[in-house]
């Protein structure tokens, strides 16, 4: 009851401070001061603000929107809401890509149903359990099955949850370990691969240079997305957790309980009842499918079968259309499988299509009011800002200057929760400045525009990423974030380091290898300093 009474006033003295905040600014702002000024990145800083001190995201991010529209129209009352309205939710939920994405989100949720009422699931768990015998052997296996996903970080998420979930829980790892693993393994893992949606997006924003050959030159200069690859490794293997993260695998080891907090997201899905037929190709299918069918629609929808080479149809994708067409194929392909087994009947299959949905609205609500906290700031002119810092403010700093881009990125993809829109603000300013001056250290700072844009898009609570990653694992949102964020600031720090010893030396196996040693040696201190947790009994103490 206390602890319920403390939640309530902590809330209720950080809404007060953020009233009393946006009082203040009305008196000293007005609609064309706020406008490419540090007044843009308020909205999203509120937000993200709220959501970590009173533990609830939906609220949080409506302030955030109506702060950005209260700035935008000068505290005027109608204009305000037409904002809010008009130019932000309506409008993001018009754009093409972005139901595109929803449309996607819910064919995904509709295709785990029927794995789940089949049975395939729990087939799948009860066959891995008998080949995996250990927590390490879970993580270590859902690390690598995300490595696998590489093609888009939104099928990347949902796909290795539902996968990974049975098997994770009989080893009682925790939902928040679990939704670290997978959204590790998601964007990190895209912005290295160069067959990806994130590829494809990333030389789109290249003017006059082959957009995937600078990709596939940046990927060795990619240090957050290498280490932190390599930190999960590390720490699975090392029996390291830290931070809030400790509390929720100790709950998980010791106490049985994988959530740790009272808010149980999904836990009820578990009662469902599911087909006694279920066998694992009846989640292996669907499973092959959608990865055949995501590829297929991605490259589709870049021309490849109108003569376009494989490259260049990913490099030319629409992955809002190629996801949907492809997803979609797959869930027919799933219902005529399921229908030729026997394993549902045709209204069971049915039934699932809402319960689907339903799997899909939190992280769809967030969703859209993370696009419209993002359309608050772009109608602030935050991209217009952060563009006159780096190329004005950062230029005479040369040498640092992969350092300082990889600072903003950060900052900036937080503040918006979006990478591939910190891409477009920061990369064609990068090649410009960089283009006929010195290619090396544009290739540098390119990468470290991406890493930064990857690592603050890994951080943030308002991030597409970070949404689905919970949804995936369905794991408490604010859970995930809490205990995500020490480990993405671990290494975004050991990160930063090397991009200055990058900017210096310009040697990408020296700062690479000097960049793995330091991460090699913080996470040893990390073990020495804190708790191990190990399977069962077994806890080590130190």
């Amino acid at each position: 009851m206390e602890k319920k009474e403390r939640k309530v006033s902590v809330s209720t003295a950080a809404l007060i401070g953020v009233i009393v905040l946006i009082i203040l600014m009305a008196f000293v702002t007005n609609a064309e001061s706020v406008q490419q000024s540090f007044w843009s990145l308020i909205p999203p800083i509120i937000a993200i603000a709220l959501a970590l001190i009173t533990k609830e995201v939906y609220s949080s991010l409506f302030v955030g929107i109506a702060t950005g529209a209260l700035l935008y129209s000068g505290f005027n009352f109608e204009g305000t809401i037409n904002h809010i309205f008009s130019d932000g939710i309506i409008a993001v939920l018009s754009d093409s890509y972005n139901v595109g994405i929803l449309v996607f989100l819910v064919i995904l949720g509709v295709v785990v149903q029927l794995m789940n009422r089949t049975g395939g699931s729990a087939a799948f768990g009860e066959w891995a359990s008998n080949r995996i015998k250990t927590r390490e052997g879970a993580q270590l296996t859902t690390i690598a099955l995300g490595c696998l996903i590489f093609i888009d970080d939104y099928f990347n998420c949902l796909t290795v949850g539902s996968v990974m979930r049975p098997v994770t829980d009989k080893h009682n790892v925790s939902r928040a370990k679990l939704a670290y693993l997978i959204d590790a393994t998601a964007a990190p893992v895209c912005i290295i691969a160069p067959i990806s949606s994130w590829a494809a997006a990333v030389s789109g924003f290249v003017e006059g240079e082959n957009g995937i050959s600078l990709f596939i030159k940046a990927i060795p200069y990619n240090y957050y997305a290498l280490f932190t690859i390599a930190m999960m490794i590390l720490l699975v293997m090392m029996h390291v957790d830290y931070g809030p993260m400790y509390k929720h695998e100790y709950n998980a080891v010791h106490n049985n309980d994988l959530y740790t907090t009272p808010d149980r997201p999904y836990a009820n899905a578990e009662e469902e009842k599911i087909s006694s037929k279920g066998k694992v190709i009846d989640m292996v299918f669907p499973i092959i499918a959608l990865v055949i069918g995501c590829v297929i629609g991605m490259i589709y929808s870049g021309g490849f079968f109108s003569g376009e080479s494989f490259i260049d149809a990913f490099s030319n994708s629409d992955a809002s259309v190629g996801l949907v067409l492809g997803s979609f194929c797959a869930l027919i392909l799933t219902i005529i499988f399921i229908l030729i087994r026997r394993t549902l009947t045709f209204n069971e299959i049915m039934e699932s299509l809402p319960e689907g949905f339903k799997q899909m609205v939190p992280a769809i609500l967030i969703l859209t009011f993370a696009w419209t906290l993002k359309a608050m700031t772009d109608s602030l002119g935050a991209k217009e800002f952060v563009a006159y810092i780096v190329s004005e403010r950062a230029a005479g700093l040369v040498g640092f200057l992969p350092f300082i881009i990889f600072l903003i990125a950060v900052g900036l993809s937080f503040a918006t929760g979006t990478s591939w829109g910190t891409f477009g603000i920061l990369i064609p300013i990068v090649v410009a400045c960089f283009q006929n001056t010195d290619y090396q250290l544009m290739i540098i700072s390119m990468s470290a525009c991406m890493a930064g844009s990857v690592c603050g898009d890994h951080c943030s609570p308002i991030s597409d990423t970070t949404i689905m990653s919970s949804a995936g694992a369905q794991c408490n949102h604010l859970n995930h974030v809490s205990t995500q964020l020490p480990y993405a600031l671990t290494c975004a720090a050991v990160s930063a380091v090397t991009y200055v010893i990058a900017g210096l030396t310009k040697n990408v196996w020296m700062s690479l290898l000097l960049g793995l040693m330091l991460l090699i040696l913080v996470i040893y201190i990390l073990s020495v300093k804190t708790k191990k947790v190990t399977d069962g009994a077994d806890t080590q103490k130190i």
